[in-house]
């Protein structure tokens, strides 16, 4: 058979990714929802789980604006109005009214000329910084930036390629200063939110030593910062890591639909020109259908419901949660990262304690992700917990009350201590 060969390679390739702990392995298939009651949120089944309710701390559903019945009832009436899906790619015949009118509100609210939907945030990067790169182009990046970033810049092949120390903009500065001396055009691009730790870019310090340094290259320095944690779950109105850090808005910025506001798909919002251009030269955009006229409706509506006093009033509450369960944390003695993003890292330092806490908090019900070594660095194991408004002080402290067993249980624990 034709197959067997690539089949025995494939398998060896999976043993080694197994003996390297790096297999995903089985992936949780949920199969309902329970509605919110007695003061609890939202809880959730899992095939092969029987009617075992399941409290969802893994999910990026930071608003909860997935199961909210306004949401809901957007995405059913364009359906029924559109059907279910484009058809084609936009330059065919698949653009719909509900596209651009989603377009037109996500520029509006980040205050953007213009705005271009792609089918995810991993597509519009990786639809971005190919198209922002010339032959004499220095891409400048943070070492925790996501993957779609690293995956961006390596199909872009820019002609210098740096990675500057986490944060640290003192190194970022001589990025710069070095790589204007062989390039026209400096690309820098940093997370908004960095995912796996909670922790935001300093846009405002970004913004100032790219603008100090624009005249040394002849076509600039370009910030780009693909802010999906933070747009809807960072900042007094939701406007993510530029309006916590009090930024002056980025070149050109990025997110998801597929967080905060509980749908699906990518953006990108910038300059009227950019925007054109990317319509034009963007494969990722040119040759892929885009999100349906339904999903686009229903987040148009979730981008209406955040813009708006329950939108505030989610915030706040997601705010509190956050930090009742952060502040539970440290109570207990566990580690942590300080700040108000609800990705909340309980550090644990050690793989074996991050698989033994998470099997325990699944038996008692409630869903998290582990980072264990060689997926993480050693000694940067941890869990992550992510907050929703979803989420009420009962379910926080169901969670910590879980937590607490293993603590009194006198499981070795990471030093109670915040960076």
């Amino acid at each position: 058979m034709p197959m067997q060969g690539l089949a025995k390679a494939l398998a060896a390739q999976l043993g080694e990714l197994s003996r390297a702990g790096l297999l995903k392995g089985a992936e949780s298939v949920l199969c309902g929802v329970i509605a919110p009651r007695d003061g609890h949120g939202p809880r959730f089944l899992i095939e092969g789980e029987g009617d075992k309710p399941f409290l969802r701390m893994n999910a990026n559903n930071y608003l909860g604006m997935s199961l909210r019945e306004e949401v809901i009832d957007a995405e059913d009436a364009a359906a029924t109005n559109y059907g279910a899906g484009p058809g084609a790619v936009r330059f065919i015949s698949g653009t719909w009214s509900p596209h651009v009118a989603l377009e037109r509100r996500l520029a509006a609210f980040h205050s953007r000329p213009s705005a271009i939907l792609f089918s995810s945030a991993y597509a519009a990067i990786m639809g971005l910084i190919p198209q922002l790169v010339s032959k004499k182009t220095a891409v400048i990046s943070d070492e925790l930036n996501h993957n779609c970033i690293i995956n961006a810049i390596s199909l872009a092949a820019p002609a210098e390629k740096r990675i500057y120390e986490h944060l640290d903009m003192g190194e970022l500065e001589r990025c710069l200063d070095e790589t204007a001396k062989s390039c026209t055009r400096a690309v820098i691009v940093t997370d908004g939110v960095f995912s796996m730790r909670g922790d935001h870019a300093p846009l405002d310090r970004i913004m100032t030593l790219a603008r100090s340094r624009d005249n040394a290259f002849v076509e600039g320095a370009i910030v780009v910062v693909d802010d999906s944690h933070g747009v809807g779950a960072l900042g007094t109105t939701g406007r993510g890591a530029e309006e916590y850090t009090r930024s002056a808005p980025v070149d050109i910025l990025v997110a998801t639909l597929g967080k905060a506001f509980g749908v699906n798909g990518g953006y990108v919002v910038g300059d009227e020109i950019l925007i054109r251009y990317l319509r034009e030269r963007s494969p990722f955009y040119v040759y892929s259908n885009p999100i349906t006229p339904a999903e686009a409706a229903a987040a148009h509506k979730a981008i209406d419901l955040l813009d708006s006093t329950k939108g505030l009033s989610l915030l706040e509450h997601l705010r509190a949660m956050t930090a009742r369960f952060k502040a539970g944390l440290v109570r207990l003695g566990f580690e942590t990262l300080p700040g108000e993003h609800p990705v909340a890292p309980l550090v644990t330092r050690d793989s074996a304690r991050t698989v033994a806490l998470v099997e325990h908090l699944r038996r008692r019900g409630i869903l998290v992700t582990g980072l264990t070594y060689p997926v993480v660095p050693r000694g940067d194991e941890e869990i992550r917990f992510q907050i929703s408004a979803d989420h009420t002080a009962a379910d926080i402290d169901a969670a910590l009350a879980a937590l607490a067993e293993m603590a009194n249980a006198n499981v070795p624990l990471a030093r109670a201590k915040q960076h």
